[in-house]
């Protein structure tokens, strides 16, 4: 196994170019920080191409020290992930949380490809197809992406104007939903409309998240197969998914509250076809 002790280190470096979406897209690699990330990564035994880690940081809990043992034996499980042993300075310069936990885990974009985690999950009916239309907040974007996977949906889709789904911020706020959670990114409008006329088997149901419809979420059967669009938090919706929208929804808002953050709107729709589905199944 390889020690690096010092943040300069070329290989740290080229890391370290991570963290920009232009350094994603040109090697083709993101970043999971934390233990709790590669943890889930390994329980769904897809592997990364290297794991540093700092020894000390990781047995400062009995959870970290427990996945310090099972990484020292992942070297005879699966020998192509390489295991770089760093300092605390290095593992700090490596990571973009205040406060370290020890691990960081280097894998390709591929490894999490929509069509790879699409064919690992059981094939049940998914009501909702997730259509985030130019969303900017990394935060919102991270916890839109774990809501829909405790929701299940179908998988989310990402317009061309999304923040990068692989950008730090957002697999942090995500907590691991980007391991079971098919997400298709840089999707075109006549992409989305393909996907939704295949989604609802030819007779397209497409709810647009709006304040100030007079159509209220929960009245509308999200039993059946449908299409929920969430737009941009600053300009909401765009033209094209006012094209595609069969319908604009809302949700009821008291003392003269104009909105509600775009993550906590999604959350309380998409809950809504959990409750609905329960009654059904």
């Amino acid at each position: 196994m390889t020690l690096i002790t010092s943040p300069s280190n070329s290989r740290i470096s080229k890391l370290q170019t991570l963290h920009t979406s232009r350094g994603r897209k040109k090697s083709g690699l993101f970043l999971m920080e934390g233990p709790h990330l590669l943890e889930a990564l390994l329980n769904a035994q897809l592997w990364p191409t290297e794991i540093y880690y700092e020894p000390a940081l990781l047995q400062r809990t009995s959870e970290g020290a427990a996945l310090l043992e099972r990484l020292l034996l992942l070297i005879t499980i699966h020998p192509a992930t390489q295991l770089i042993e760093v300092s605390e300075r290095v593992i700090e310069a490596l990571g973009e949380a205040q406060t370290s936990q020890g691990v960081v885990s280097v894998l390709t974009l591929e490894t999490l490809a929509c069509a790879q985690i699409q064919a690992r999950r059981p094939q049940v009916q998914r009501p909702c197809l997730l259509i985030l239309d130019d969303l900017a907040d990394p935060g919102n974007m991270g916890t839109i992406l774990r809501t829909a996977l405790a929701a299940d949906v179908e998988r989310v889709v990402l317009t061309a104007h999304c923040v990068d789904h692989y950008s730090p911020k957002v697999v942090r706020a995500a907590a691991g939903a980007h391991v079971a959670l098919p997400v298709e990114a840089h999707v075109t409008w006549d992409e989305i409309a393909e996907h939704i006329t295949a989604h609802c088997a030819g007779q397209p149901r497409v709810f647009l998240a709006e304040a100030g419809s007079d159509q209220m979420y929960f009245a509308q059967d999200l039993t059946q197969p449908f299409a929920l669009i969430v737009g941009n938090e600053a300009h909401g919706p765009s033209a094209q998914a006012h094209a595609l929208a069969t319908l604009s929804v809302s949700i009821p808002l008291a003392n003269d509250v104009e909105s509600l953050n775009v993550a906590m709107a999604t959350g309380i729709i998409l809950y809504e076809t959990v409750r609905q589905n329960a009654h059904v199944h």
